[in-house]
């Protein structure tokens, strides 16, 4: 990998580093306020560059069943979305399309991990997929387009 995708992998100004616990060592971002209350959920970067995500299912995370609530894998998903894509995104973005599939249930207490790749990084839009699994065993499957989006300063916002 790359020093400039290494480098943009580490450059947000919301990355929060996990110090305690079984994610010590793993990112997270703390501006999205609904990722933040849905998970936490954690990304982290190989020695190759290979993105991997993952999340511990508490209580929270459960539908009436006992299973994991299908929003909640959707989020995560989403989640993932733009931790896979971070090397190549560098810069805000917003998902523009998603798609998943739902393959088994997961319950309380296990991990959910998340590896996938950047299929195709064009000038506008990036498009990505992903597996959810636990213990190996797929969970659920999703791909997604995300936009570069340029922030407005206030000049152009009132043009």
């Amino acid at each position: 990998m790359n020093e400039l995708a290494k480098t943009a992998f580490n450059r947000r100004p919301d990355l929060h580093v996990e110090t305690e616990g079984e994610f010590t060592g793993w990112r997270t971002w703390t501006r999205d306020n609904f990722e933040t209350h849905t998970g936490p959920f954690y990304h982290r970067m190989d020695e190759n560059g290979r993105i991997t995500c993952a999340f511990r299912v508490g209580k929270k995370h459960l539908n009436g069943s006992g299973n994991v609530h299908g929003g909640c894998f959707m989020t995560f998903a989403d989640y993932c979305l733009f931790a896979l894509a971070g090397s190549v995104l560098q810069g805000p973005g917003v998902t523009v399309s998603f798609a998943s599939e739902f393959l088994d249930a997961a319950r309380e207490g296990d991990l959910i991990e998340c590896t996938g790749e950047v299929t195709r990084a064009g000038m506008s839009l990036i498009f990505v997929r992903g597996i959810l699994t636990s213990a190996e065993r797929p969970l659920f499957t999703f791909s997604g387009t995300i936009k570069r989006v340029k922030r407005r300063t206030p000049a152009q916002a009132t043009a």
